[in-house]
């Protein structure tokens, strides 16, 4: 399952949304603004600091609007 960690307001998540969405690839959504736990795991697990962050099974998590590697999850 490909999860995207978003925040309010942020144009690189609506960004990758709207290329996973295009390309018909499923996901979850976690508002970080919203979710203390998404929150928590986003920067203290995974250290990342800037929306999107992009967590894909068998893959290194990635932040930032990235289209070529969104490409890649298909």
């Amino acid at each position: 399952m490909i999860k995207v960690y978003t925040k309010n307001n942020c144009p690189q998540c609506n960004m990758t949304k709207n290329v996973l969405d295009n390309e018909g690839v499923k996901y979850k959504i976690f508002n970080v603004e919203e979710d203390e736990n998404a929150y928590d795991y986003v920067v203290n697990t995974l250290g990342l600091r800037q929306m999107p962050v992009v967590v894909a099974d068998e893959q290194e998590p990635f932040a930032g609007f990235q289209p070529d590697r969104l490409l890649s999850l298909k």
